[in-house]
């Protein structure tokens, strides 16, 4: 899949707290990407996702209704081939390790999220053409 033009790039947010996805929301739009849209459990972003073909997801490990953030943000890797960016407090090392195996260098940035540190990582994973 193809990266559309950096005023059009597209991010998908997963994020069950709604002010911490409007701050991860202005992050991402500092970084060139338009939104998609915010969603708060995995079904949301499943939907959102075939919806609109995002160029990256900004995901959290911890959904509304459960951890199934690794899942999902697996399934939208695979359906969409969008780089993910997980956003998270769960940074222990059994759950960075699962994020490992099941999205070999899906990168994960701890919550509060640093803005220069994620606009870095976010230029690796998804370059401007």
């Amino acid at each position: 899949m193809s990266q559309s033009p950096a005023c059009h790039r597209r991010a998908l947010i997963v994020e069950d707290e709604f002010i911490l996805a409007l701050d991860l929301e202005d992050a991402v739009f500092q970084c060139g990407f338009d939104i998609c849209d915010l969603a708060s459990t995995a079904d949301r972003a499943r939907s959102l996702a075939m919806d609109h073909r995002p160029d990256l997801v900004v995901m959290d490990v911890n959904l509304s209704g459960g951890r199934e953030g690794i899942e999902t943000a697996r399934w939208l890797r695979d359906v969409c081939e969008a780089p993910v960016v997980f956003v998270t407090s769960h940074t222990d090392a059994s759950t960075v390790e699962r994020i490992n195996e099941r999205l070999p260098g899906a990168p994960v940035l701890p919550k509060p999220v640093h803005r220069e540190r994620f606009g870095r990582v976010v230029a690796e994973v998804a370059p401007t053409a």
